[in-house]
């Protein structure tokens, strides 16, 4: 394999040894069931042989459309859903092979912030006690201790000690998310699964929230995989971005290369919707034709071949590798 063609899952550098993750060739796949008997008759190929690295301390964008297959990604590293295939290296150790109860001990390492502030909090328990359980499930703290580990989350996510005995309806969509960063925060994690943290709120509760972000990064060492659909967001907060479409990676590239100098049509369409702050600056539209195919029966070769105005007949017939194009910059295309 030339040096040209290496697949980033597989390149041997000398900063390998400060990947906390390393995801290779993962798949998810969703099974649709019929017939008398409810026998498998399709699946529904969520995500598609994805590879990717996570350095320590580093915050990594994946971005791409609804459908894409992002938070099934994110799910499927923490293992809140199961692969169907792949390995997801944690610190050295594959936890797609880990029982339930050798899996514990790395739920306290690895978390998640969902989407919806809303939901994601039972509306039955009070901050205090949904911030606090996961401590008492992992034996870190209890009684007197706890209740001061919940004060000190609640403070450090920018809210006070005093919000600890009410409940999430008295709360905006902004207090809901930043009781949920406290929650993930709970058992000090090393990764947190941030799963389109802001898509939900308005925009300037959004910019409030990403700062929060930033910060706990910068102070606790922590290190994010970033999942968004807002290009703008995620170039604010990530060092590297991968870009995806239909269940496979289209583009990986440090994020200021990415923004700067974009190698796959895909990554082109989606920068090109990115409102510009001036307006006095014009940018060209790349307006895709056509929706997102299916999952169950995604077009062959290249998958995004069927909106990509540089197809061609070979596209249908070969899967793109990730090909690296400049260092760190890899891209999934045979016109590029």
């Amino acid at each position: 394999m030339t040096e040209a063609t290496r697949n980033p899952a597989t390149v041997q550098d000398k900063s390998a040894t400060q990947d906390l993750l390393e995801v290779k060739n993962l798949r998810k796949y969703f099974p649709i069931r019929g017939g008398i008997f409810s026998r498998v008759v399709a699946n529904v190929k969520a995500v598609e042989d994805v590879s990717f690295r996570v350095k320590r301390g580093e915050v990594v964008g994946l971005v791409g459309e609804s459908g894409s297959g992002k938070t099934t990604v994110g799910r499927s590293i923490l293992r809140l859903i199961e692969p169907s295939a792949g390995e997801v290296n944690f610190d050295g150790v594959d936890i797609t092979k880990l029982s339930k109860g050798q899996m514990r001990e790395y739920r306290k390492r690895m978390q998640i912030i969902f989407q919806d502030p809303f939901a994601s909090l039972n509306p039955r328990m009070s901050v205090s006690d949904i911030i606090g359980e996961a401590m008492s499930i992992h034996n870190l703290a209890r009684g007197k201790e706890r209740e001061d580990r919940v004060a000190s989350l609640l403070e450090r996510v920018g809210l006070s000690s005093a919000h600890m005995r009410r409940y999430p309806h008295e709360f905006s969509g902004g207090q809901r998310q930043r009781i949920g960063i406290a929650r993930a925060l709970a058992v000090d994690p090393e990764f947190i699964v941030a799963d389109e943290p802001v898509s939900a709120l308005d925009v300037s509760i959004q910019a409030q929230v990403v700062n929060l972000l930033q910060d706990l990064k910068e102070e606790l060492g922590l290190t994010l995989l970033f999942i968004a659909h807002d290009l703008g967001v995620v170039e604010y907060i990530s060092d590297h971005v991968i870009v995806m479409y239909l269940g496979r990676i289209m583009e990986i590239a440090p994020a200021k290369e990415l923004y700067a100098n974009p190698v796959h049509p895909y990554t082109e369409a989606l920068l090109s919707a990115v409102p510009i702050p001036d307006p006095t600056v014009k940018r060209e539209r790349i307006i895709l034709q056509g929706d997102i195919p299916s999952p169950i029966n995604p077009p062959s070769g290249c998958v995004f071949r069927t909106r990509c105005p540089l197809a061609t007949k070979e596209c249908a017939d070969v899967i793109p590798p990730l090909e690296e194009v400049s260092p760190g910059h890899f891209k999934a295309c045979i016109h590029r």
